[in-house]
C-alpha cells in the first residue's frame, strides 16, 4: 500500500488528477483511440465470420497501421490515468480482467495475421472453422474489455490509498 500513496503523492500524479485540461483530454485520448483499436478488431473479425463476403479479406490489414498508432495512443493515455488514480486501478479487480481482455484479444490478432490475413485464397473462400471460432472469441473479448473498462468508474472500493489511513 505504501508504493501506491507514494505513487499518488508524486508532483506527475498530482499534476493529473488535479489538471481538468491534463486528465480530461488523456481520457478523451483513451476513447477516441479506442474506438479505433476496437472498430479495426470488429470489422476484420465480422469479414472473418462471413459479413461483406465481397470485400476481400486481405483489404483488411491495410487497416492495422490505424490499429497499431491507435494502440501506442491507448496505452500511453491509459498510463497516464494509471498514474492519475493508481490506488483506484491497481486495486480493483475489474481493472486486470480488461488488462487480460484486451491481452487475450491481441493474442488473436496476431495468430490471425499470421496465417489467415496473410493467405490470399481467403479473399473470396470461406475463412476456416478456427479462424472463425477465434474472430467470435475475439468480438467477445473486445467487448468485455471495453464494458470492463467502463466499469472501472464504478467498481473501485478506494481512490486514493492516502485516504485509507
Amino acid at each position: 500500500m505504501d508504493y501506491l500513496v507514494w505513487l499518488e503523492e508524486t508532483s506527475f500524479s498530482t499534476w493529473m488528477r488535479e489538471s481538468g485540461p491534463a486528465f480530461f483530454s488523456t481520457l478523451i485520448f483513451h476513447s477516441v483511440g479506442m474506438g479505433f483499436v476496437v472498430g479495426v478488431h470488429v470489422a476484420t473479425d465480422l469479414r472473418i465470420l462471413g459479413v461483406a463476403p465481397r470485400v476481400p479479406l486481405s483489404l483488411m490489414r491495410r487497416f492495422f497501421s490505424v490499429l497499431w498508432v491507435n494502440l501506442v495512443v491507448v496505452s500511453v493515455s491509459g498510463v497516464l490515468l494509471l498514474a492519475a488514480y493508481p490506488a483506484k486501478a491497481l486495486t480493483n479487480p475489474v481493472f486486470y480482467f480488461k488488462l487480460a481482455a484486451v491481452v487475450a484479444a491481441l493474442g488473436i490478432t496476431r495468430a490471425l495475421l499470421r496465417g489467415l490475413l496473410r493467405d490470399p485464397r481467403y479473399d473470396a473462400d470461406p475463412a476456416p472453422r478456427k479462424a472463425r471460432v477465434l474472430a467470435a472469441l475475439s468480438l467477445l473479448l473486445w467487448a468485455a474489455a471495453v464494458t470492463s473498462g467502463r466499469l472501472l468508474a464504478y467498481t473501485h472500493s478506494m481512490m486514493m490509498a492516502s485516504h485509507q489511513y
